[in-house]
């Protein structure tokens, strides 16, 4: 009892909990040990998705543009939504902040305990293109914004030298680059300090040095502890920043979990001998090999599970094959994208 007498305590726990210690029901319980900044209980927690689409779908005429979109948003994450052009991105964007309208299926904010109108309150978002007034400076557009928003001005300095334009504040708006006005839009996406930020394309058009500038700068706010949402069509992109992945293609979900669980796999081992028939039959009867494709001069062959390189060759040695290339690799982004779409484009065909 002495852990309970030396803490403050405060209960969140699952309503009803019985403490057979104690012999009594502690209704409604909230459990949180004063100077525990680093969260000792996680177990405790109970995390309410930010947003939470439910078989969204959206179409115009015969084109299924979204067609049947689930997945959940959890607070502290950096989301990709990686699709090719036309692949429904910007349209389920458009759907959950409320500028188009879904033909089927829901979302929910905050476990739908706010609506659509009193949850973009908490959120900050730029959608294509920035778009400011002109002969405006960097201050007054966003001066203009807090006021739409309907929130303080007090953060603008803050945003500002977030993305590095406090020195710039007082120039007009058709003065600046294309990545200054980028970096405005995150600016002004940031003045009522959102909880969570959805950015579409933000690179787009962007040279090298504008490029690595947004993405430090997205990095830097997802370390302040903001939620964002980045859609993407660039792998690399993705890759650099995101810790989480939606896969999009044809307005399908193809993927939805970690970056590196998408990249998850055996690898594969590239190999050539003298006699590629006795390759190929030694491959195909092997339990650790699946798909076995030809690439150029070597065979392709895919582990379905973790075998050590020197005893795979050793394997080969006893089998009598001769080989004179051997390497063991592992799949880029790009090729589990590339596959993943594929495999499941020809599964439906096949349905």
């Amino acid at each position: 009892m002495g852990f309970f007498k030396n803490s403050v305590l405060t209960f969140n726990v699952f309503k009803g909990i019985l403490a057979r210690d104690l012999k009594l029901i502690i209704q409604n319980v909230k459990l949180l040990v004063t100077n525990n900044s680093s969260n000792r209980f996680p177990f405790m927690q109970i995390t309410t998705p930010l947003l939470e689409l439910n078989n969204l779908t959206k179409k115009y005429s015969s084109l299924i543009a979204v067609n049947s979109i689930s997945l959940k948003l959890i607070k502290g994450k950096v989301y990709g939504l990686l699709g090719p052009n036309g692949s429904g991105k910007s349209t389920t964007l458009g759907m959950v902040l409320n500028v188009i309208n879904p033909t089927s299926g829901d979302f929910k904010w905050y476990g739908g305990k706010l609506t659509t109108h009193q949850a973009l309150q908490k959120i900050g978002a730029i959608i294509e293109r920035p778009n400011f007034y002109p002969y405006m400076t960097a201050k007054q557009n966003l001066i203009l914004i807090c006021k739409i928003k309907q929130c303080s001005v007090t953060s603008i300095k803050e945003q500002l030298q977030l993305v590095g334009l406090w020195d710039r504040r007082d120039s007009k708006f058709n003065t600046f680059s294309l990545g200054m006005k980028q970096r405005l839009a995150i600016a002004a996406a940031l003045v009522n300090k959102p909880e969570l930020l959805i950015l579409d394309e933000p690179t787009n058009g962007l040279d090298p040095e504008g490029i690595h500038q947004i993405r430090k700068l997205i990095k830097k706010i997802a370390g302040l502890g903001t939620t964002i949402l980045l859609a993407s069509h660039l792998l690399d992109e993705v890759e650099k920043v995101c810790t989480d992945l939606i896969v999009l293609k044809d307005g399908v979900k193809y993927y939805e979990g970690p970056v590196n669980g998408m990249n998850q796999s055996y690898g594969y081992f590239e190999i050539a001998s003298e006699s590629e028939k006795t390759l190929l039959t030694f491959l195909e009867k092997h339990p650790y090999i699946g798909k076995i494709q030809k690439v150029n001069n070597f065979l392709k062959a895919t582990l379905i599970d973790n075998i050590d390189t020197e005893e795979f060759f050793k394997e080969s040695q006893k089998a009598d094959l001769n080989l004179f290339h051997f390497s063991k690799k592992k799949p880029s982004l790009e090729e589990q994208f590339l596959s993943l779409t594929q495999i499941k484009k020809n599964e439906t065909l096949t349905d």
